[in-house]
């Protein structure tokens, strides 16, 4: 259904407007009710919502939604369910282990040479799958901007960070002038080279992606924008076009899917977002085993399930349209990427290995095994530790 239709007296330059869709986003049962007829399961998480989780679904993301399909993949990410109340072995507050590498409010540092800047606690659209929902739902002062600059200071006093990922929440909910604040911050700082933007604005709110923010991520460069479409329903011509304005303005965009039980967790709907991504200039780069975050148990797939989905894409689709499979392991332990096995042995004098089909192949060894590079020493300097 048009939007117009879902939102009658709505005038474009008010749908247009990504303050307009912030501003009307729906939060209540009352609110949703109006456009879709609500299951008992999503009326009761509607209620547990309210001590537990936010709840915000813009406009635009909202005419997305099958009114009448529950298993919708809009749906499913934008309505909680009565599930949602349920923990299931393994949950945690803190299912990647954040908060002891966590030395400023706005810090995580997990890994040497990388820190996760959370600029804000706030999202266009709060995701059922949320990882950090212990965040966007806490209470208090929030990101101010004395977190802000306290961020900014650690990473000054760090030199072995040279990439920093902005994240949150979503950094896109923040004016140009706030967001342009930190990226300047980071910018200024002579050892970070690499900065990252992750936001779903491009998902859940792409009329935010406007040819302003779009030059000013462009000047912070080099800059990456990582999104988050999980499936091809979201993959609409707004959508699109919030990418390719991106990219048109010089600022590559990657995409980030989780695997979620029912929504996704099909080789044929990864494969026609992946595709579809493609032709938008957006690189698939990670899908996601779902994180043990608590009340998402019902989302997440067993990771036999991914394995068995590569496997599948494997031949259907070009490598380019294939992400890596990555699981964030529970305490801290970071990321780890896992692919089906296609070695099946050793043989005499090489390896063997089967492919999508199932065929069998030698790879024979070579007639040389040393694999030191003489010339490491001369462009790198001494060896190496």
């Amino acid at each position: 259904m048009a939007w117009q239709d879902l939102f009658p007296g709505v005038a474009e330059a008010e749908w247009r407007d990504w303050r307009w869709q912030h501003r009307n986003a729906l939060r209540t049962a009352g609110d949703l009710a109006r456009l879709v007829r609500l299951t008992d399961a999503e009326r009761r998480g509607l209620e547990l919502a309210e001590d537990r989780f936010r709840v915000a679904v813009t406009p635009y993301y909202m005419s997305l939604v099958d009114p009448t399909h529950p298993f919708c993949p809009v749906r499913m990410q934008a309505i909680p369910v009565a599930a949602e109340g349920d923990l299931a072995p393994g949950d945690l507050r803190d299912p990647i282990g954040e908060e002891p590498h966590r030395p400023a409010r706005v810090i995580v540092h997990k890994y040497g040479d990388r820190a996760l800047f959370l600029a804000v606690d706030r999202c266009s659209v709060y995701c059922r799958h949320c990882t950090r929902r212990r965040i966007t739902f806490e209470e208090g002062e929030g990101f101010d901007r004395a977190a802000v600059d306290e961020g900014l200071a650690y990473v000054r006093a760090h030199p072995e960070v040279r990439d920093v990922i902005v994240s949150g929440g979503d950094p896109l909910v923040l004016s140009d002038a706030r967001l342009g604040a930190i990226l300047s911050g980071l910018r200024a700082i002579p050892h970070v080279q690499i900065l990252r933007v992750a936001t779903r604005v491009p998902v859940t709110c792409p009329m935010r992606v406007t040819p302003e923010v779009a030059a000013l991520l462009r000047s912070f460069a080099p800059l990456f924008v990582v999104t988050h479409f999980n499936h091809p329903k979201e993959l609409t011509a707004d959508a699109r076009e919030a990418c390719e304005r991106l990219v048109d303005a010089g600022v590559p965009v990657e995409n980030q899917s989780v695997l979620l039980r029912r929504v996704n967790s099909s080789a044929r709907a990864l494969v026609a977002l992946n595709e579809g991504l493609l032709t938008a200039r957006v690189r698939p780069y990670y899908l996601h085993q779902g994180d043990l975050a608590e009340g998402t148990a019902h989302l997440r797939t067993p990771v036999e399930a991914g394995l068995a989905i590569l496997e599948a894409m494997r031949g259907r689709t070009s490598g380019l349209a294939i992400p890596h499979l990555a699981v964030d392991l529970p305490g801290g332990g970071g990321k780890v990427t896992l692919q089906p096995s296609w070695h099946e042995g050793r043989v005499e004098g090489g390896h063997r290995f089967r492919n999508w089909r199932g065929e069998s192949f030698v790879y024979p060894d070579p007639p040389e095994s040393d694999v030191s590079c003489p010339y490491d020493e001369v462009w790198f300097g001494s060896p190496q530790a």
